[in-house]
């Protein structure tokens, strides 16, 4: 039966039930609207986009305005997705308050119901054939079990076709580390990533529009708002013109 979010108390019986005695690593990712599914920005685009030449034409333009040069196309994809750039990657989070926060705060998607998404990485992995002894393993992008997963090898070898990938990244700046993102990223399958899972790796909870703003309020008690997740000061201009509107 499908779950309903309704307030953080029913958010944490809700975890509590369905986490239960699992203890190994759940991430989470919110939407605004229900009926979206688990889709990186490149696949979402009718047209055939190279993401070859997406990176060659974000590096041209991108690398006199950075401090540090990214080492490799892994860093540089991290990079894109940052600034908004469609690529393989999908961005999740280990706090279910900051997935809550992504999946109700647009105002403009009121009028719909939200999706709140708890992924098991490490059952994800299994299914890529990702399977060790270490507890809580997740690769990371300079890991040997990535290396078909890099732009280079992914446009080299179009035959193969592996499934998603849950991994983590340095969290090299302030908005990453305070939304505690993780990633997953999709080799050359469009298949959105709910449909490569089944209930052992991915749970879908709806949010109905009409507890968006209670939730928005307790959220606000708890100072998950627009600073702490983006503590940048644009983020505080933001943040007094509400409270003085």
């Amino acid at each position: 039966m499908e779950k309903e979010v309704n307030s953080l108390s029913e958010l944490i019986t809700i975890l509590r039930d369905d986490i239960g005695t699992y203890i190994e690593d759940v991430w989470f990712r919110g939407q605004s609207n229900f009926d979206w599914q688990l889709m990186p920005g490149i696949f979402r685009y009718s047209t055939d986009i190279s993401e070859t030449s997406l990176l060659t034409r974000f590096k041209q333009s991108a690398s006199l305005l950075i401090d540090t040069s990214p080492k490799d196309d892994f860093d540089w994809l991290f990079l894109m997705q940052h600034y908004g750039v469609p690529t393989r990657l999908l961005d999740w989070s280990e706090s279910p308050l900051t997935a809550l926060y992504f999946a109700i705060s647009e105002e403009i998607y009121n009028d719909d119901d939200s999706a709140l998404w708890m992924l098991k990485p490490i059952e994800l992995n299994k299914l890529a054939n990702i399977k060790t002894t270490e507890k809580n393993y997740i690769p990371a992008f300079d890991d040997e079990y990535l290396e078909n997963y890099n732009t280079q090898n992914v446009n080299s070898n179009k035959k193969l076709e592996m499934s998603p990938v849950a991994t983590i990244a340095t969290r090299n700046n302030s908005r990453i580390q305070a939304q505690m993102g993780v990633f997953t990223i999709h080799h050359l399958d469009k298949k959105p990533l709910d449909e490569f899972c089944t209930n052992a790796e991915i749970i879908k909870y709806k949010i109905p529009k009409e507890s968006k703003q209670l939730l928005r309020k307790e959220l606000d008690l708890l100072s998950v708002n627009k600073f702490s997740l983006f503590p940048e000061l644009s983020s505080i201009g933001e943040i007094l013109k509400k409270k003085i509107s």
